[in-house]
């Protein structure tokens, strides 16, 4: 595996690659699908337990996958971390044939104020994933005025050129209310964008894979187990999606 972080443009900003080796041996993963990880973390910082962890799922689904740490606190005005997210999608698509990377099945996945950014790219980027994977995310600008900097709301932006969805939340979830998911799946859906959604019962903001990798107390990880659902979903959905490996 090839692993290498590539700084981007704005201070702090840097796009992290895990590529698996390429083999005669398995001829159909010469062109693998990829997935742009974008933490959550307010703004404020880039969360570790949604980053790797989640790349390393992907991984073990044949993925490609790259980790985007973008512009924070004072740096994370808009339309900074917007292009981020642009530069780093940007530069999966033009090193494809290098990387082994199919440039038409990229998915963004992003978490909590990571979603608000993967869900931003998708709506309103420059340049646009194929498909967007959001966790509890930040849609509404009730939630947007709370982050490290207001960021403006994503609820209304969605438009033809917008990304088939999948969207997982929490209905305890007491940090993002689940208005910001349904809000957006319904602007979807008017919209004609075909979106699949999952809102588990119980949960804590920020379940991000939902295992042991992810908690420092067991009742953590027995409290939100359910949650960790949403990937072998994601999965499937993304196999209907794109197609399988």
């Amino acid at each position: 595996m090839r692993n290498f972080t590539i700084e981007l443009n704005n201070e702090g900003a840097s796009l992290t690659a895990y590529l698996p080796d390429l083999s005669p041996e398995m001829p159909h993963m010469n062109s693998r699908r990829a997935v742009l990880v974008i933490p959550g973390g307010g703004y404020y910082m880039c969360s570790a337990r949604e980053a790797e962890p989640v790349a390393f799922k992907f991984l073990a689904e044949g993925f490609a996958a790259f980790i985007l740490r973008y512009s924070l606190n004072e740096n994370s005005v808009f339309p900074k971390p917007l292009e981020d997210a642009e530069q780093a999608l940007g530069l999966i698509r033009e090193n494809s044939s290098e990387w082994g990377v199919d440039p038409d099945r990229i998915a963004a996945i992003g978490f909590s104020a990571g979603g608000h950014l993967a869900a931003a790219l998708s709506a309103q980027g420059r340049v646009r994933p194929n498909a967007q994977i959001l966790g509890y995310p930040c849609i509404l600008q009730s939630m947007c005025d709370k982050l490290a900097t207001p960021v403006p709301e994503v609820f209304g932006k969605a438009d033809e050129n917008t990304p088939p969805a999948f969207i997982f939340s929490s209905f305890e979830d007491g940090t993002v209310p689940i208005a910001n998911s349904l809000k957006y799946a319904e602007e979807l859906d008017e919209k004609g964008i075909s979106c699949e959604m999952h809102v588990f019962s119980k949960g804590y903001h920020g379940f991000s894979t939902a295992d042991a990798q992810v908690y420092d107390k067991e009742s953590d990880r027995d409290y939100n187990s359910r949650c960790a659902d949403w990937a072998p979903l994601c999965f499937k959905w993304l196999d209907d999606l794109f197609g399988k490996c």
